[in-house]
C-alpha cells in the first residue's frame, strides 16, 4: 500500500488579549463585508448572464480596498480578505453540483465568525502562533500536541456564538495511515430510544442530553425575551443562552466520536443506512428527538474516519425495509409502526426491531461488497431506488 500523509485540523482555545480581540473582530466584520459584496456581485452577474469567476472576484477587491468607502479594508491582514472569493467559489461548485444551497449573506449576529490565514498571514515557530497585524504571539491551551514536525500550511481563527475563541491550523498528520486489514464488519441502524444499534447486538445507550439540560435553556430563552433591544444586558443574555447550547453539542459530540472510532478501528466494513434526516425533522412529534440523536452528525463521521484509516462504508438506500425483513427466513412484513419494539415472524424467529435491521443492514452491505452495487430493495412491485451505494472505495492492503 502507498504511504499517504492526511491533511488534518486541530482546534484549541485561545484567551485573546484585548488589542487581539479587537484586531480579530475588524477583521472578521471586513470577510463578512468582502463575502457580502462578492455574493452579490455575481449574484448581479449571474442574472445579466454574465460569468464571474473566482480571479475575477479577486480583481473586484483589489478594486474596491482603493475606494475611499472601503478604505478601512486595508487596516486588517489582506491574506483573509483574499480567501473570501475562493471560499465563494468553493460554495458554488457544491451548489451547482446539487451538495448544498445557494451561498447565503451573512449577517454580525447569526454567521459564523471565521478567518483564514495561509502561510504568509502568520508565523508558526517554536510552538508559538502569531498572526498579522498582531504584536504578541496567541495564548493557546494545547491540550495536544501538533504532529512532530509539523507546520500548518493554513490556520482558521474563529469565535462561536456563545464567545469562545478557537483556532485551528491545518497540517499534515503522519500518524494517520490505513490500519491493519481485517475481516470484521458491521452493520449499524440509528434510532431514537438507542441511537447506534449493532448487528451484534450492542446498544449504545443514548445520553439525552438536550433532554436532561431542558429546563436550562428554556429559562435563558425566557430571561433573553425580556431584555431590550439595544443595551449590554441583551447581548450577555443571549451569550448566556448560547453557552448552554454549546455545552449540549459538546457533549453530543464527543458521545459520537467515541464509538465510531471504536467501530472505525475494529472493522474493515461498515454499513449503515442512508437517511433522509432533514426531510424526517420536518415531522413535529420527532423533529426534537432526532435533533437530539444527532443523527446527520453521525452520517458524516464515519466517512471521514474511514477515509483515514482504509475502511470502507456502505451506504444502504432509505428505501429499503430493514425492519420489516426478517433476517431469519427472508419474510417482508406489511406494517411495522414504530411503537412495536419486538416482533415474531411466521418462521417462529422474534426479533428485536433494531437488532434486526442492524443484521439486515450488514447482509445487503456484504453483498454489494462482493457483488458490486446494483442490489435493490425488495418490493412487492418491481422497480425503485438502488438499495446501496459505496461511499469510500474499497482499498485492498
Amino acid at each position: 500500500m502507498t504511504t499517504r500523509c492526511v491533511k488534518r485540523a486541530f482546534k484549541y482555545r485561545f484567551p485573546p488579549a484585548d488589542a487581539q480581540a479587537a484586531e480579530l473582530s475588524r477583521t472578521f466584520g471586513c470577510v463578512r463585508k468582502v463575502h457580502n459584496m462578492a455574493l452579490a456581485a455575481r449574484t448581479e452577474a449571474w442574472a445579466r448572464r454574465e460569468r464571474v469567476n473566482c480571479n475575477r472576484t479577486s480583481a473586484m477587491l483589489t478594486a474596491w480596498k482603493e475606494t475611499e468607502e472601503l478604505a478601512f479594508l486595508n487596516e486588517v491582514s489582506s491574506v483573509p480578505l483574499q480567501r473570501c472569493p475562493r471560499h465563494l467559489q468553493t460554495a458554488f461548485t457544491h451548489f451547482f453540483g446539487k451538495r448544498a444551497k445557494y451561498p447565503g449573506f451573512g449577517s454580525g449576529k447569526k454567521s459564523r465568525k471565521s478567518a483564514e490565514c495561509t502561510t504568509s498571514g502568520f508565523r508558526h515557530r517554536d510552538g508559538r502562533l502569531t498572526l498579522a497585524k498582531t504584536a504578541q504571539p496567541l495564548d493557546i491551551v494545547w491540550s495536544r500536541p501538533l504532529p512532530e514536525g509539523a507546520q500548518p500550511s493554513t490556520v482558521t481563527v474563529s469565535q462561536d456564538p456563545a464567545g469562545r475563541w478557537f483556532v485551528s491550523p491545518l497540517c499534515e498528520d503522519p500518524t494517520v495511515q490505513p490500519l491493519p486489514a481485517t475481516d470484521t464488519a458491521v452493520g449499524i441502524d440509528v434510532g431514537l430510544d438507542h441511537p447506534l444499534t449493532l448487528s451484534t447486538g450492542e446498544k449504545i445507550t443514548d445520553p439525552r442530553h438536550e433532554r436532561r439540560d431542558r429546563a436550562r435553556p428554556a429559562r435563558a430563552q425566557r430571561e433573553l425575551s425580556r431584555k431590550a433591544k439595544g443595551p449590554a444586558n441583551r447581548a450577555r443574555a443571549r451569550r448566556r443562552v448560547a453557552r448552554i447550547h454549546a455545552r449540549i453539542a459538546d457533549r453530543r459530540r464527543d458521545v459520537l466520536h467515541k464509538p465510531t472510532t471504536r467501530l472505525v478501528r475494529g472493522n474493515r466494513t461498515l454499513v449503515i443506512e442512508d437517511l433522509a434526516v432533514r426531510t424526517m425533522v420536518e415531522n413535529r412529534n420527532l423533529a426534537r428527538a432526532i435533533g437530539d440523536a444527532a443523527w446527520s452528525q453521525f452520517r458524516s463521521m464515519p466517512e471521514y474516519k474511514a477515509a483515514w484509516y482504509g475502511r470502507e462504508v456502505i451506504a444502504v438506500d432509505r428505501f429499503f425495509p430493514s425492519s420489516r425483513l426478517c433476517s431469519t427466513c427472508g419474510a417482508l412484513q406489511d406494517r411495522m409502526p414504530l411503537h412495536i419494539r419486538t416482533w415474531t415472524c411466521v418462521c417462529g424467529a422474534t426479533h428485536d426491531r433494531d437488532v434486526n435491521a442492524a443484521q439486515n443492514l450488514l447482509a445487503v452491505g456484504l453483498t454489494v461488497s462482493a457483488c458490486g452495487a446494483g442490489v435493490r430493495p425488495q418490493r412487492r412491485t418491481p422497480g425503485g431506488q438502488s438499495a446501496v451505494k459505496q461511499e469510500t472505495p474499497r482499498r485492498e492492503p
